[in-house]
């Protein structure tokens, strides 16, 4: 018998019918979403998100007006760890070796990105190191301010010296690098935004892009390099791989996850004013202050050798192990080094099957979540005969008149 205690609260049937969608989305219930919302609350301290009276002024461009909301509500100013850039790129020397490299960054100098693709120009034989700064970003400018005055800017490298420019305080010597030939900064005319025109010119003139995008807008940075046809690098969470836009990509093994980060958090430098309530974070010994991010993950679609090594697998079928679900025809696997070695028929995996997840082992069905009836196909969802249930919620999996977390729908692929 459960021991929590159950509150009735009232809720705007508009509002509950909107927010509902957005769980949908996410997959997950809205007990879960405001069980969240509660732990995030006693975790900061406070309500986790500014509420302000006054209605925020009108921008000509919605697109900046969605980032700068980003920015300050979600408080996505986060400065990847200089470790964890290397880390990945190791995987990926050859593939970056001669390109023209595009980071979209809060300001270039403060970035992890800009300092890795510097330091190993040479070695790697880039083309080009074009890094754009975002002119809302706190720190823009802090590190080398422009001499024209503050705003939006590019920085461009086509080439670096031969002698390290690292000062032994760690950081740059910028001044020795930009009096170089062909290597300038130069203001932009927006804000840095990288939905503005000017910066999705730069998009096309890049080979690879390496980046982290704010986590609230990375289906929308996302669609914008598929749009444009890029390779990519970026950093995003594994959530994303249940929306919409990301898990198609999933499926049809147009994107897949990078090398270096397959488990745990990872830590990220932030702004001086980002509250620090949340277990994990604190400032370190040279007095920057920083959080720690579960689920983080490298979403690329460059090829790596990971992502082809068969998942080892020793589980054997039992009915009485793997139940079915009453709306698919389906088992339930509820770990993904369970997946039963001697089963060809239809499985529903967790999520964190795309850590292990290799094509020529198995093939990706659909994502049986709270959106599946609007997103997936009729034809597929034929194939994997899923009826209608009365409390699935759109499509989530149902055991015992109870609907599971969301599932990856999966076969073996034959030998």
């Amino acid at each position: 018998m459960s021991t929590k205690p159950t509150t009735t609260i009232r809720i705007d049937p508009d509002v509950k019918k909107r927010a509902s969608k957005v769980f949908d989305d996410i997959g997950i219930s809205m007990s879960a979403g405001i069980n969240t919302f509660l732990k995030a609350v006693v975790r900061e301290g406070t309500i986790p998100f500014d509420i302000k009276a006054e209605h925020p002024k009108p921008h000509t461009n919605s697109g900046n007006a969605k980032l700068n909301h980003a920015f300050i509500v979600k408080k996505d100013e986060f400065y990847t760890q200089y470790e964890d850039v290397e880390k990945e790129m190791l995987h990926h020397r050859e593939q970056l070796k001669g390109k023209s490299i595009l980071c979209n960054c809060d300001d270039p100098f403060e970035s992890a990105f800009f300092h890795y693709f510097i330091v190993n120009f040479n070695n790697l034989e880039l083309a080009s190191l074009t890094s754009t700064c975002y002119a809302e970003s706190s720190l823009a400018g802090k590190e080398y301010p422009l001499e024209s005055g503050a705003g939006a800017y590019t920085a461009v490298v086509t080439e670096a010296p031969d002698e390290t420019i690292v000062r032994p305080d760690g950081s740059l010597d910028l001044e020795s690098l930009f009096s170089m030939p062909g290597n300038y900064l130069a203001h932009l005319a927006g804000d840095g935004d990288f939905r503005t025109d000017e910066c999705i010119d730069l998009l096309r003139e890049a080979d690879i892009v390496v980046t982290n995008p704010p986590f609230s807008l990375f289906r929308e940075y996302m669609n914008l390099l598929k749009s444009h046809n890029k390779d990519f690098i970026v950093l995003g969470n594994m959530n994303a791989t249940t929306t919409k836009e990301i898990f198609p990509l999933f499926r049809d093994n147009k994107v897949w996850y990078g090398e270096s980060i397959r488990s745990g958090d990872r830590k990220f430098f932030v702004p001086d004013n980002y509250p620090l309530n949340a277990a994990g974070c604190g400032i370190d010994e040279n007095g920057r202050s920083f959080i720690r991010v579960t689920g983080v993950r490298w979403f690329t679609n460059l090829e790596t050798s990971r992502r082809h090594e068969p998942l080892e697998l020793t589980s054997l079928y039992s009915p009485d192990e793997y139940p079915h679900y009453e709306n698919y025809n389906a088992i339930e696997v509820g770990r993904t080094k369970n997946i039963p070695i001697d089963y060809d028929g239809v499985m529903g995996v967790p999520i964190t099957f795309l850590d292990k997840y290799s094509p020529e082992q198995f093939e990706i069905i659909m994502l049986a979540n709270g959106n599946a009836r609007s997103n997936v196909s009729s034809k597929i969802l034929s194939e994997v005969k899923y009826r209608r249930h009365a409390e699935d919620k759109g499509g989530v999996g149902m055991i015992n008149g109870r609907r599971a977390y969301a599932r990856i729908l999966i076969r073996r692929n034959p030998l």
